[in-house]
């Protein structure tokens, strides 16, 4: 499952001072752009990235593991991902992108193991030979209200034009509910910032997606100087972490809500992000599943109790520039956790905090350095569940010993040439799977970029 490793953001405002936003994910920030000279409007546009990352850790203690268990005998992999993205104006406003992904290898252990995962660009369904998939095709309209103008620079899912800072805008098609939502300038995109899955989303959003990290959907947002509103519905995969959508549209869907405010402080622009969603899918029960193990003494089988099931949660996300080329951010995420996970992570409740540095004060005004945290839970009814050997997402030990889940991450940026870059990255999760019986896991990592 590639959740969020190929992020991008179709409706993003222009990156705080501080951010590394890799154009795929046009991550949005501060207040709104102030007004500039008119921008003839882009007719087409294509762009191309490739990302290669290699993770390795070199084992760690553990008392026994399981179906879903990383491999405490230590591990080599890689991940490749390429996209060709094209875009075409059709008339004034509106405008149609294609993202053609390619991709290859294997995240650790298969992508599992750590809710904290390291690897955004990593796969459930990773390949030995390169795969390719039709990642987003979707068109957007945008509907200007009048008023001051901003411009909206070309990327990989945006032509070049000016547009009315206040104005609607209309997105259907396929595409990533992270295009739209819970973005953040600092810890968004695993192709430049963050590469561990805490910090890129709010792990308790259990966002609609397919196991590639993408769905068909629409979305509609109200656009003004100094605040957006946001609303979205999203296919849900028919089996948990599945590649096929479910076709039951009355009974099964994702919904999404999202509240943006930016301002300043002190001069510094900082924007906050209030979401909620409610989702509906054929999950299972953690309760059902756990008294069935219970009463017939083998694991929980969470497949046995599915049916047509409500998920809500809601989340806070958090950016602020301090000085110049230094910016915090924060996320807090939590669901109800009583129904199974079913498109992006086990996790029920979720806090990370974290920095970013451009490197200008050390004369690498394009390098990056980050550190981060990030602590995650389970609801009690979860706890049971695993704990009776139970399987989900990325958890799965076959036992458990419960404890909060914690892991840090720090990382180096670094501009080789243009727009090449080579990344150093350290992680480290302690109780990973929210397994005391297992770690701590220390997980060293390198990554080279390019885009054009």
């Amino acid at each position: 499952m590639i959740k969020l490793s190929l992020a991008a953001t179709l409706s993003g405002f222009a990156a705080v001072t501080a951010a590394v936003a890799d154009p795929a994910t046009n991550a949005p920030s501060g207040p709104a752009i102030e007004p500039a000279a008119p921008v003839p409007p882009a007719r087409w546009n294509w762009h191309l990235q490739n990302t290669d990352i290699v993770q390795t850790d070199p084992g760690f203690p553990a008392k026994y593991s399981g179906p879903y268990s990383l491999d405490s005998q230590g591990e080599f992999k890689e991940t490749v991902s390429m996209d060709l993205y094209s875009g075409v104006r059709l008339w004034p406003g509106a405008e149609v992108h294609a993202d053609l992904l390619a991709w290859q290898g294997f995240g650790l252990s298969g992508t599992t193991g750590a809710e904290a995962f390291p690897n955004g660009d990593g796969s459930r369904i990773g390949t030995q030979e390169p795969a390719v998939s039709l990642a987003r095709l979707f068109i957007r309209e945008t509907i200007g209200l009048g008023g001051e103008q901003e411009a909206i620079p070309d990327d990989q899912l945006n032509l070049a034009s000016q547009a009315d800072i206040s104005r609607i805008t209309l997105t259907v098609g396929r595409m990533s509910a992270k295009d739209v939502f819970d973005n953040n300038a600092y810890a968004n995109d695993p192709r430049a910032q963050f590469l561990s899955w805490a910090f890129i989303a709010n792990e308790s959003w259990d966002f609609p997606a397919d196991s590639l990290g993408y769905t068909t959907g629409a979305t509609l947002e109200l656009n003004q100087p100094h605040w957006t509103v946001r609303y979205g519905w999203f296919q849900v995969p028919r089996v948990s972490n599945g590649m096929g959508q479910d076709m039951h549209y009355l009974e099964a869907w994702g919904m999404v809500t999202e509240f943006e405010r930016r301002f300043q402080i002190g001069g510094h622009p900082g924007t906050v992000r209030v979401l909620a969603f409610l989702n509906r899918a054929h999950m299972g029960s953690y309760g059902q599943a756990t008294a069935a193990a219970q009463s017939s003494m083998t694991p929980a089988n969470i497949t046995a109790t599915r049916a047509y099931r409500l998920k809500y949660g809601f989340g806070l996300n958090l950016e602020q520039e301090i000085f110049k080329n230094v910016g915090i951010f924060s996320r807090i995420g939590w669901s109800d956790g009583s129904s199974e996970a079913w498109a992006f992570s086990d996790v029920d409740r979720s806090a990370t905090a974290g920095l970013s540095i451009k490197g200008e004060m050390w004369r690498r005004p394009d390098d990056t350095y980050g550190l981060a945290g990030a602590v995650n839970g389970a609801s009690h009814v979860h706890r049971e569940f695993l704990a009776a050997g139970g399987t989900g997402i990325l958890a799965g030990d076959g036992a458990l010993d419960y404890g909060l889940e914690k892991s840090l991450e720090t990382y180096y940026d670094c501009a080789v040439w243009r727009t090449i870059h080579a990344t150093l990255d350290y992680q480290f999760i302690e109780d990973p799977a929210w397994n005391r019986d297992r770690g701590p896991v220390s997980v060293f990592g390198a990554r080279v970029h390019w885009e054009f």
